[in-house]
């Protein structure tokens, strides 16, 4: 095939289905008739390109400052976060295989809810801008490729990093280790509050009304007033009378909430106007990956998960990183 139209497969290959994109996308849109199985090698092989073109240290594009958004006490703040989603695994001869982990990780630019903070607060509203990377490798092999993304688009400029992660294995320490200007890897706001949400419901198995009033406070203080007083008064409940799941789930509120308690200051963090949710990364796991890797029935063999998971996060990165990835020049 010829670059364009090499470019055209994997442009239909990265957004649906292999057979889709062979049977009606390319036909209609470009009256290319290829097999599946050429859209298949052809996109696989293009997210190959990416994962060695990244590794090798390489970036697309010139590099161009992002206008990093500011802070509530007029600092500029860049944000990193990671996560990992599962991706269904097929072994030989179409066999079942144990799942996989894709591995995602970004910097981005978010929009504060406060016009006033925006790097231009009298311009447009600005466009969202983020990079990312996504592998069924090692995390950490995304550390090095991040932060030249980072340094692509002036991160070394912002005047704060700050990171957010939903208190997964590892993720913290990756954050840390690859950004050491990290201030704080702030625990993702809304999975401490569902693990509120799930010990009230235990709390009052018989009383929906009184289980949602009570995660609700709960919430509440936790956001704030912090990680710490919510912690005081879980252990200062009083055990007696309850069901061996409640006294469970007890247990295991007040371990998960000790062991993220430093990362639960959420009045501090809101104060300064700082994002205290990691629901950039969750959809990212979702669109950069769940979207065309997690469909009904699709299962990958590793190879190929893995290629099309480093050209999709090309795909749905800022705009221009996949044109200058076809077009260097």
């Amino acid at each position: 095939m010829t670059r364009a139209a090499d470019e055209v497969v994997c442009l239909a290959g990265v957004q649906a289905s292999f057979a889709e994109a062979s049977t009606q996308s390319l036909p209609k849109m470009a009256g290319l008739r290829l097999a599946e199985s050429t859209v298949e090698r052809a996109t696989e092989a293009a997210g190959r390109r990416v994962g060695a073109a990244l590794t090798a240290g390489q970036t697309f594009g010139p590099a161009k400052d992002w206008a990093w958004h500011k802070d509530a006490e007029g600092k500029t703040v860049a944000y990193v976060s990671a996560d990992a989603t599962g991706v269904a695994q097929q072994g030989p001869k179409g066999a079942e295989a144990e799942g996989r982990m894709a591995n995602v990780v970004m910097i981005y630019n978010p929009i504060p809810d406060d016009r006033a903070s925006w790097a231009n607060p009298h311009g447009p509203r600005p466009p969202w801008q983020a990079r990312y990377l996504a592998t069924l490798g090692p995390m950490q092999t995304l550390g090095a490729p991040l932060r030249r993304q980072g340094a692509q688009v002036g991160m070394d400029r912002a005047e704060r990093w700050v990171a957010l992660s939903d208190g997964g294995a590892g993720l913290e320490e990756f954050l840390r280790q690859n950004f050491p200007r990290v201030e704080v890897v702030i625990l993702d706001f809304y999975h401490a509050a569902e693990h509120l949400a799930d010990l009230a419901k235990l709390w009052h198995p018989k009383d929906e009304g009184a289980a949602a009033a009570l995660g609700a406070a709960w919430r509440h203080r936790l956001k704030h007033e912090g990680g710490a007083v919510v912690l005081a008064e879980l252990r200062g409940l009083d055990l007696r009378g309850k069901s061996a799941s409640a006294r469970e789930g007890h247990r295991q509120t007040v371990g998960y909430f000790a062991n993220q308690l430093h990362r639960m200051d959420y009045p501090t963090y809101r104060a300064r106007g700082w994002q205290i949710g990691s629901g950039p990364v969750e959809s990212a796991c979702k669109t950069v990956v769940g979207q065309r890797l997690s469909g009904a029935g699709m299962r990958w063999g590793e190879g190929g998960a893995d290629a099309v998971c480093q050209l999709r996060a090309l795909f749905r990165g800022e705009r221009g990183q996949w044109d200058a990835f076809w077009n260097p020049k």
